[in-house]
């Protein structure tokens, strides 16, 4: 912990790459690891992976979202010690941007105000025939397949499904991001799921930090591996001046 508040302290802009770990402090499931989303039963005849596609969300609109509001949204859960941490950073002028596979919301919950979410959001939704927008407690409040209440168009999460493309201008963004960064931190993430993955490779800067439970394929890359859950690691930064 020492090593990376000296990394932190010689840093001059720092960017954040994290993944579903990030949140499990917060208590929402991450989806690969032994409890994690991807290996529980859902009392569904569909693998969760063809459930979260586009052509399942097309195709059975209305087991798409009985999965996707028990299984993927959690309305109260809170920022932790990780989204706070992050959060600090930035108003000390450390960190430039987080970027997040996570659909949460809860680092934007937190104060982070540069966030680049690779993969959307569930706080965000639209309808597919009027384009109109719409906030996280319409699909709560709604049952079935939520309509939209203009025109009654078929409400979609701006969320990034299976066989979907990752927004080019937040990929775009991140880049640029990752190239100005002289650290990366990545933290609650297995670097397996692409491409948000391969962003890794924009980072030329001269510290990379991984914070994970487990192993990945960039630790032999790493100036600094630390394996503590990702809010205790993250702690001491909530209240930096």
């Amino acid at each position: 912990m020492s090593a990376l508040r000296d990394v932190v302290e010689a840093s001059r802009r720092i960017v954040f790459f994290g993944g579903a770990g990030v949140s499990t402090e917060s208590g929402i499931p991450d989806f690969r690891s032994a409890g994690g989303l991807y290996s529980r039963e859902a009392g569904v005849a569909y693998a969760p992976e063809e459930i979260l596609s586009h052509s399942f969300f097309v195709s059975h609109t209305e087991q798409f979202y009985d999965y996707y509001r028990t299984q993927l949204l959690h309305p109260d859960a809170r920022p932790n010690p990780a989204h706070l941490a992050l959060a600090a950073l930035e108003r000390a002028g450390k960190l430039s941007a987080v970027i997040t596979q996570n659909i949460d919301g809860l680092h934007a919950a937190a104060g982070s105000k540069r966030v680049l979410e690779l993969h959307g959001s569930v706080h965000r939704n639209h309808c597919l025939q009027c384009r109109r927008e719409f906030g996280l407690d319409v699909i709560l409040r709604s049952t079935g397949v939520p309509r939209c209440s203009f025109c009654g168009g078929v409400i979609k999460p701006d969320v990034v499904l299976y066989e979907e493309a990752l927004d080019p201008a937040v990929l775009e963004q991140a880049v640029t991001e990752l190239a100005q960064a002289d650290t990366l931190i990545v933290g609650g993430t297995s670097l397996v799921v692409y491409p948000a993955a391969g962003l890794i490779g924009s980072f030329t800067g001269s510290q990379l930090v991984l914070i994970n439970r487990d192993a990945t394929g960039y630790d032999r890359m790493a100036t600094l591996t630390i394996r503590e859950p990702i809010g205790s690691a993250l702690a001491e930064f909530v209240d930096i001046a």
